[in-house]
Protein backbone atom coordinates (compact mmCIF):
# COMPACT_ATOMS: atom_id res chain seq x y z
CA UNK A 1 0.00 0.00 0.00
CA UNK A 2 1.24 3.48 -0.93
CA UNK A 3 0.24 6.26 1.47
CA UNK A 4 0.56 9.98 0.75
CA UNK A 5 1.07 12.03 3.92
CA UNK A 6 0.00 15.66 3.77
CA UNK A 7 0.86 18.44 6.22
CA UNK A 8 -0.86 21.60 5.00
CA UNK A 9 -0.03 25.04 6.40
CA UNK A 10 -1.60 28.37 5.55
CA UNK A 11 0.82 28.99 2.67
CA UNK A 12 2.67 25.68 2.50
CA UNK A 13 2.11 21.98 1.93
CA UNK A 14 4.63 19.33 2.97
CA UNK A 15 4.26 15.78 1.70
CA UNK A 16 5.80 12.32 1.75
CA UNK A 17 4.82 9.24 -0.22
CA UNK A 18 5.43 5.93 1.58
CA UNK A 19 5.49 2.33 0.40
CA UNK A 20 4.02 0.85 3.55
CA UNK A 21 5.08 -2.71 2.78
CA UNK A 22 8.64 -1.60 3.58
CA UNK A 23 7.84 1.79 5.17
CA UNK A 24 10.26 3.28 2.65
CA UNK A 25 9.88 6.89 1.52
CA UNK A 26 9.34 7.00 -2.24
CA UNK A 27 9.34 10.79 -2.54
CA UNK A 28 8.99 13.90 -0.41
CA UNK A 29 8.75 17.61 -0.90
CA UNK A 30 7.24 20.95 -0.06
CA UNK A 31 5.03 23.45 -1.82
CA UNK A 32 5.84 26.87 -0.41
CA UNK A 33 4.41 30.38 -0.82
CA UNK A 34 0.98 29.09 -1.88
CA UNK A 35 -1.20 32.04 -2.87
CA UNK A 36 1.87 34.20 -3.45
CA UNK A 37 4.52 33.49 -6.10
CA UNK A 38 4.77 29.77 -5.37
CA UNK A 39 7.70 27.36 -5.10
CA UNK A 40 8.02 23.56 -5.19
CA UNK A 41 10.85 21.37 -4.02
CA UNK A 42 10.21 17.74 -4.94
CA UNK A 43 12.71 15.00 -4.16
CA UNK A 44 12.39 11.46 -5.56
CA UNK A 45 13.92 9.10 -2.99
CA UNK A 46 13.35 5.60 -4.36
CA UNK A 47 15.14 6.18 -7.66
CA UNK A 48 17.90 8.33 -9.10
CA UNK A 49 15.67 10.89 -10.77
CA UNK A 50 16.62 14.54 -10.23
CA UNK A 51 15.25 16.93 -7.63
CA UNK A 52 12.76 19.53 -8.87
CA UNK A 53 13.40 22.83 -7.07
CA UNK A 54 11.82 25.78 -8.86
CA UNK A 55 9.34 28.61 -8.56
CA UNK A 56 5.97 27.56 -9.96
CA UNK A 57 2.48 29.14 -9.84
CA UNK A 58 0.56 27.81 -6.82
CA UNK A 59 -2.49 30.06 -6.39
CA UNK A 60 -4.35 27.64 -4.07
CA UNK A 61 -3.86 24.39 -2.19
CA UNK A 62 -5.86 22.61 -4.90
CA UNK A 63 -3.26 23.62 -7.49
CA UNK A 64 -0.51 22.61 -5.08
CA UNK A 65 -1.96 19.09 -4.73
CA UNK A 66 -2.31 18.88 -8.52
CA UNK A 67 1.34 19.81 -8.97
CA UNK A 68 2.42 17.26 -6.34
CA UNK A 69 0.53 14.47 -8.11
CA UNK A 70 1.95 15.58 -11.46
CA UNK A 71 5.50 15.38 -10.12
CA UNK A 72 4.92 12.05 -8.36
CA UNK A 73 3.71 10.51 -11.63
CA UNK A 74 5.89 12.36 -14.17
CA UNK A 75 8.42 10.66 -16.42
CA UNK A 76 11.20 13.03 -15.31
CA UNK A 77 10.61 13.24 -11.55
CA UNK A 78 8.06 10.55 -10.71
CA UNK A 79 8.16 7.48 -8.50
CA UNK A 80 4.79 5.96 -9.46
CA UNK A 81 3.04 5.43 -12.79
CA UNK A 82 -0.34 6.96 -11.99
CA UNK A 83 -2.64 8.38 -9.34
CA UNK A 84 -4.21 4.94 -8.94
CA UNK A 85 -1.04 3.78 -7.13
CA UNK A 86 -1.85 6.06 -4.18
CA UNK A 87 -4.06 3.92 -1.94
CA UNK A 88 -4.75 6.35 0.91
CA UNK A 89 -3.96 9.85 2.16
CA UNK A 90 -3.07 10.70 5.75
CA UNK A 91 -3.51 14.29 6.89
CA UNK A 92 -1.92 15.98 9.86
CA UNK A 93 -4.57 17.97 11.74
CA UNK A 94 -3.31 20.16 14.56
CA UNK A 95 -6.28 20.33 16.94
CA UNK A 96 -9.01 17.72 17.31
CA UNK A 97 -10.45 19.33 20.43
CA UNK A 98 -12.17 17.15 23.00
CA UNK A 99 -13.82 15.00 20.33
CA UNK A 100 -10.89 13.04 18.90
CA UNK A 101 -8.68 10.79 21.01
CA UNK A 102 -7.42 8.81 18.01
CA UNK A 103 -7.02 9.04 14.25
CA UNK A 104 -10.19 8.72 12.13
CA UNK A 105 -11.39 8.26 8.56
CA UNK A 106 -12.52 11.62 7.22
CA UNK A 107 -16.19 12.14 6.41
CA UNK A 108 -18.41 15.21 6.55
CA UNK A 109 -18.97 14.82 10.29
CA UNK A 110 -15.21 14.81 10.88
CA UNK A 111 -14.76 17.86 8.64
CA UNK A 112 -17.46 19.69 10.59
CA UNK A 113 -15.72 18.85 13.86
CA UNK A 114 -12.34 20.06 12.57
CA UNK A 115 -14.03 23.29 11.47
CA UNK A 116 -15.56 23.67 14.93
CA UNK A 117 -12.08 23.36 16.47
CA UNK A 118 -10.71 26.13 14.23
CA UNK A 119 -11.37 28.74 16.94
CA UNK A 120 -8.85 26.83 19.09
CA UNK A 121 -6.26 26.66 16.29
CA UNK A 122 -7.10 29.51 13.88
CA UNK A 123 -3.68 29.42 12.19
CA UNK A 124 -3.62 25.66 11.66
CA UNK A 125 -6.99 23.90 11.37
CA UNK A 126 -8.27 25.99 8.43
CA UNK A 127 -5.03 25.26 6.55
CA UNK A 128 -5.32 21.55 7.38
CA UNK A 129 -8.86 21.61 5.99
CA UNK A 130 -7.66 23.22 2.77
CA UNK A 131 -5.31 20.28 2.27
CA UNK A 132 -8.10 17.79 2.98
CA UNK A 133 -10.56 19.47 0.63
CA UNK A 134 -7.98 19.71 -2.16
CA UNK A 135 -7.21 15.99 -1.88
CA UNK A 136 -10.89 15.06 -1.75
CA UNK A 137 -11.54 16.91 -5.00
CA UNK A 138 -8.61 15.35 -6.80
CA UNK A 139 -8.92 11.87 -5.24
CA UNK A 140 -12.61 11.48 -4.29
CA UNK A 141 -12.53 7.67 -4.06
CA UNK A 142 -9.30 7.36 -2.06
CA UNK A 143 -9.61 7.01 1.75
CA UNK A 144 -8.58 10.13 3.64
CA UNK A 145 -7.47 9.83 7.26
CA UNK A 146 -7.07 12.59 9.87
CA UNK A 147 -4.27 12.20 12.44
CA UNK A 148 -4.46 14.75 15.26
CA UNK A 149 -1.55 16.38 17.11
CA UNK A 150 -3.77 16.61 20.18
CA UNK A 151 -5.06 13.01 20.26
CA UNK A 152 -2.16 11.51 22.23
CA UNK A 153 -2.69 14.03 25.02
CA UNK A 154 -6.38 13.23 25.56
CA UNK A 155 -5.28 10.92 28.41
CA UNK A 156 -4.06 13.86 30.51
CA UNK A 157 -6.12 13.81 33.76
CA UNK A 158 -8.53 16.62 34.48
CA UNK A 159 -6.42 18.11 37.30
CA UNK A 160 -3.62 18.61 34.74
CA UNK A 161 -5.65 19.79 31.76
CA UNK A 162 -8.23 22.08 33.42
CA UNK A 163 -7.06 25.68 33.81
CA UNK A 164 -7.80 27.44 37.14
CA UNK A 165 -10.16 29.93 35.50
CA UNK A 166 -14.00 29.97 35.73
CA UNK A 167 -15.10 26.40 34.94
CA UNK A 168 -17.70 27.61 32.45
CA UNK A 169 -14.93 28.34 29.95
CA UNK A 170 -14.14 24.64 29.86
CA UNK A 171 -17.77 23.49 29.90
CA UNK A 172 -19.07 25.98 27.36
CA UNK A 173 -16.03 26.77 25.23
CA UNK A 174 -13.65 23.78 25.51
CA UNK A 175 -10.81 25.85 27.00
CA UNK A 176 -8.34 23.29 28.39
CA UNK A 177 -4.80 22.04 27.94
CA UNK A 178 -4.65 20.15 24.63
CA UNK A 179 -0.94 19.84 23.97
CA UNK A 180 0.69 19.31 20.58
CA UNK A 181 3.44 17.27 18.89
CA UNK A 182 1.42 14.22 19.98
CA UNK A 183 2.53 12.03 17.05
CA UNK A 184 6.17 12.81 17.84
CA UNK A 185 5.86 12.11 21.57
CA UNK A 186 3.98 8.88 20.84
CA UNK A 187 6.59 7.68 18.34
CA UNK A 188 9.75 8.35 20.35
CA UNK A 189 8.31 7.19 23.69
CA UNK A 190 7.35 3.84 22.13
CA UNK A 191 10.92 3.39 20.88
CA UNK A 192 12.28 4.27 24.32
CA UNK A 193 9.97 1.77 26.04
CA UNK A 194 11.04 -0.92 23.57
CA UNK A 195 14.69 -0.08 24.30
CA UNK A 196 14.08 -0.41 28.03
CA UNK A 197 12.64 -3.89 27.61
CA UNK A 198 9.20 -3.31 26.17
CA UNK A 199 7.19 -3.19 29.39
CA UNK A 200 4.66 -0.39 29.04
CA UNK A 201 3.05 -0.77 32.47
CA UNK A 202 5.13 1.06 35.04
CA UNK A 203 7.20 2.96 32.44
CA UNK A 204 8.00 6.63 33.06
CA UNK A 205 9.26 8.59 30.06
CA UNK A 206 9.88 12.30 29.53
CA UNK A 207 9.91 13.26 25.87
CA UNK A 208 11.51 16.59 24.91
CA UNK A 209 10.46 17.63 21.39
CA UNK A 210 12.78 20.60 20.99
CA UNK A 211 12.74 22.55 17.77
CA UNK A 212 11.63 25.98 16.65
CA UNK A 213 8.43 24.88 18.33
CA UNK A 214 9.09 22.93 21.51
CA UNK A 215 7.09 20.86 23.96
CA UNK A 216 7.78 18.34 26.71
CA UNK A 217 5.51 15.44 27.65
CA UNK A 218 5.30 13.26 30.74
CA UNK A 219 4.39 9.75 29.57
CA UNK A 220 3.44 7.21 32.22
CA UNK A 221 2.41 3.65 31.35
CA UNK A 222 2.66 4.67 27.69
CA UNK A 223 0.09 7.46 28.09
CA UNK A 224 0.53 11.22 28.20
CA UNK A 225 -0.28 12.56 31.68
CA UNK A 226 0.96 16.13 31.16
CA UNK A 227 2.55 18.33 28.53
CA UNK A 228 3.87 21.86 28.34
CA UNK A 229 1.87 23.31 25.45
CA UNK A 230 -1.66 24.30 26.33
CA UNK A 231 -4.82 25.35 24.56
CA UNK A 232 -2.43 26.78 21.96
CA UNK A 233 1.23 26.08 21.12
CA UNK A 234 2.26 29.33 22.86
CA UNK A 235 2.40 27.89 26.38
CA UNK A 236 5.36 26.03 27.86
CA UNK A 237 9.08 26.43 27.26
CA UNK A 238 10.52 29.38 25.29
CA UNK A 239 10.81 28.55 21.61
CA UNK A 240 12.35 30.02 18.47
CA UNK A 241 9.91 32.94 18.32
CA UNK A 242 7.29 32.06 20.99
CA UNK A 243 7.56 33.33 24.54
CA UNK A 244 6.36 30.17 26.26
CA UNK A 245 4.68 30.54 29.65
CA UNK A 246 4.69 34.09 31.02
CA UNK A 247 2.65 36.19 33.44
CA UNK A 248 -0.67 36.76 31.57
CA UNK A 249 -0.69 40.39 32.71
CA UNK A 250 2.24 41.01 30.36
CA UNK A 251 -0.29 41.08 27.49
CA UNK A 252 -1.93 44.19 28.95
CA UNK A 253 1.39 45.76 29.91
CA UNK A 254 2.90 45.34 26.44
CA UNK A 255 -0.28 46.69 24.87
CA UNK A 256 -0.08 49.88 26.93
CA UNK A 257 3.68 50.31 26.47
CA UNK A 258 3.33 50.05 22.70
CA UNK A 259 0.64 52.71 22.47
CA UNK A 260 -2.41 50.63 23.32
CA UNK A 261 -1.99 48.16 20.49
CA UNK A 262 -4.63 45.46 20.12
CA UNK A 263 -4.62 42.07 21.82
CA UNK A 264 -4.09 40.53 18.39
CA UNK A 265 -1.00 42.67 17.82
CA UNK A 266 0.33 41.83 21.28
CA UNK A 267 -0.18 38.12 20.64
CA UNK A 268 1.73 38.54 17.39
CA UNK A 269 4.67 39.82 19.45
CA UNK A 270 4.47 36.86 21.82
CA UNK A 271 4.14 34.32 19.00
CA UNK A 272 6.53 35.69 16.39
CA UNK A 273 8.94 38.14 18.03
CA UNK A 274 9.72 36.52 21.36
CA UNK A 275 11.50 33.41 22.64
CA UNK A 276 15.09 32.90 21.54
CA UNK A 277 14.70 35.56 18.83
CA UNK A 278 13.30 38.11 21.27
CA UNK A 279 16.03 37.73 23.88
CA UNK A 280 18.98 37.23 21.52
CA UNK A 281 17.90 40.11 19.23
CA UNK A 282 19.62 38.07 16.52
CA UNK A 283 17.83 34.96 15.27
CA UNK A 284 15.32 32.22 16.01
CA UNK A 285 17.74 29.66 14.56
CA UNK A 286 19.55 27.95 17.42
CA UNK A 287 22.59 27.37 15.21
CA UNK A 288 23.04 31.10 14.67
CA UNK A 289 22.54 31.83 18.35
CA UNK A 290 24.95 29.13 19.52
CA UNK A 291 27.64 30.38 17.12
CA UNK A 292 27.16 33.97 18.29
CA UNK A 293 27.38 32.81 21.92
CA UNK A 294 30.79 31.30 21.14
CA UNK A 295 29.92 27.59 20.90
CA UNK A 296 30.91 24.98 18.33
CA UNK A 297 27.58 23.71 16.97
CA UNK A 298 29.13 20.33 16.10
CA UNK A 299 30.36 19.52 19.62
CA UNK A 300 28.46 21.97 21.83
CA UNK A 301 31.72 23.04 23.45
CA UNK A 302 32.94 26.57 24.06
CA UNK A 303 35.37 27.95 21.48
CA UNK A 304 37.92 29.71 23.67
CA UNK A 305 38.94 32.31 21.07
CA UNK A 306 35.39 33.10 19.92
CA UNK A 307 33.71 36.37 20.90
CA UNK A 308 30.57 36.00 23.04
CA UNK A 309 27.30 37.74 22.28
CA UNK A 310 25.94 37.99 25.82
CA UNK A 311 22.29 38.23 24.76
CA UNK A 312 22.62 35.08 22.68
CA UNK A 313 24.24 33.34 25.63
CA UNK A 314 21.38 34.51 27.85
CA UNK A 315 18.72 33.31 25.37
CA UNK A 316 20.25 29.82 25.35
CA UNK A 317 20.54 29.73 29.13
CA UNK A 318 16.88 30.73 29.54
CA UNK A 319 15.79 28.00 27.11
CA UNK A 320 17.86 25.25 28.74
CA UNK A 321 16.86 26.28 32.25
CA UNK A 322 13.16 26.23 31.44
CA UNK A 323 13.38 22.83 29.73
CA UNK A 324 15.21 21.37 32.74
CA UNK A 325 12.67 22.92 35.11
CA UNK A 326 9.77 21.26 33.30
CA UNK A 327 11.64 17.94 33.23
CA UNK A 328 12.09 18.19 36.99
CA UNK A 329 8.41 18.91 37.53
CA UNK A 330 7.42 15.92 35.43
CA UNK A 331 9.71 13.64 37.42
CA UNK A 332 7.70 14.73 40.46
CA UNK A 333 4.40 14.25 38.59
CA UNK A 334 5.30 10.66 37.64
CA UNK A 335 7.13 9.73 40.83
CA UNK A 336 10.37 9.12 38.98
CA UNK A 337 11.68 8.71 35.45
CA UNK A 338 13.17 5.84 33.44
CA UNK A 339 14.33 7.81 30.39
CA UNK A 340 14.59 11.36 29.09
CA UNK A 341 14.36 11.69 25.32
CA UNK A 342 15.76 14.49 23.16
CA UNK A 343 14.14 14.72 19.73
CA UNK A 344 13.29 17.13 16.86
CA UNK A 345 15.51 19.80 15.32
CA UNK A 346 17.27 21.09 18.44
CA UNK A 347 17.02 17.88 20.43
CA UNK A 348 18.64 15.83 17.67
CA UNK A 349 21.12 18.45 16.50
CA UNK A 350 22.30 20.53 19.45
CA UNK A 351 24.91 18.88 21.68
CA UNK A 352 25.08 22.21 23.54
CA UNK A 353 21.37 22.16 24.49
CA UNK A 354 21.45 18.50 25.48
CA UNK A 355 24.53 19.03 27.66
CA UNK A 356 23.33 22.16 29.45
CA UNK A 357 19.82 20.80 30.04
CA UNK A 358 21.23 17.57 31.46
CA UNK A 359 23.81 19.46 33.56
CA UNK A 360 20.87 21.24 35.19
CA UNK A 361 19.60 17.81 36.25
CA UNK A 362 22.85 16.62 37.83
CA UNK A 363 21.54 17.47 41.29
CA UNK A 364 18.87 14.75 40.98
CA UNK A 365 21.31 12.16 39.69
CA UNK A 366 20.80 12.45 35.93
CA UNK A 367 23.88 12.83 33.73
CA UNK A 368 25.13 12.16 30.21
CA UNK A 369 28.31 10.84 28.67
CA UNK A 370 29.90 14.03 27.38
CA UNK A 371 32.08 12.54 24.59
CA UNK A 372 29.13 10.48 23.31
CA UNK A 373 26.99 13.62 23.21
CA UNK A 374 29.27 15.45 20.76
CA UNK A 375 27.28 14.94 17.58
CA UNK A 376 24.51 16.54 15.60
CA UNK A 377 22.09 15.05 13.12
CA UNK A 378 23.19 11.41 13.00
CA UNK A 379 19.64 10.42 12.16
CA UNK A 380 19.71 7.39 14.44
CA UNK A 381 18.93 6.35 18.01
CA UNK A 382 21.85 7.20 20.35
CA UNK A 383 22.15 6.40 24.07
CA UNK A 384 24.13 9.22 25.67
CA UNK A 385 23.56 8.15 29.28
CA UNK A 386 26.34 8.79 31.79
CA UNK A 387 27.77 5.91 33.82
CA UNK A 388 26.16 6.95 37.12
CA UNK A 389 22.90 8.35 35.76
CA UNK A 390 19.68 7.37 37.54
CA UNK A 391 17.78 7.53 34.24
CA UNK A 392 18.58 6.88 30.62
CA UNK A 393 19.31 9.90 28.42
CA UNK A 394 18.43 9.15 24.79
CA UNK A 395 18.52 10.94 21.45
CA UNK A 396 15.78 9.53 19.21
CA UNK A 397 15.01 11.01 15.76
CA UNK A 398 11.30 11.62 15.44
CA UNK A 399 9.21 10.59 12.44
CA UNK A 400 5.77 12.15 12.63
CA UNK A 401 5.04 11.41 8.98
CA UNK A 402 5.62 7.69 9.51
CA UNK A 403 3.20 7.72 12.46
CA UNK A 404 0.58 9.34 10.23
CA UNK A 405 1.20 6.75 7.50
CA UNK A 406 0.96 3.86 9.97
CA UNK A 407 -2.30 5.16 11.44
CA UNK A 408 -3.65 5.58 7.92
CA UNK A 409 -2.89 1.96 7.03
CA UNK A 410 -4.37 0.68 10.29
CA UNK A 411 -7.66 2.51 9.72
CA UNK A 412 -7.93 1.62 6.02
CA UNK A 413 -7.27 -2.05 6.79
CA UNK A 414 -9.77 -1.99 9.63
Amino acid sequence: MNVLVINAGSSSLKYQLFNMETEAILAKGMCDRIGLDGHLKHKPVSNKKPVFDESIPLPTHAEAINVVIEKLTSADYGVIESLSEINAVGHRVVNGGRKFSESVRIDQEVINAIEACARLAPLHNPANLMGIEACQKLMPNIPQIAVFDTAFHQTIPDYAHIYPIPYKYFEDHDIRRYGFHGTSHRYVSKLAIDYLGGKVEGSKIISCHLGNGASIAAIKDGKSIDTTMGVTPLEGVPMGTRSGSIDPAIVEIISSLEGNISIKETMEILNKQSGVLGVSCLSSDFRDVEKAAGYDIETGLRIESAPVNELCKLALEIFCYQVAKFIGSYIVAMGGVDAIIFTAGVGENSPYARRVITDNLNGIGICMNEPTNRFRGLGKFVDITGDDSKAKVLVIPTDEELVIARDTVAIVNG
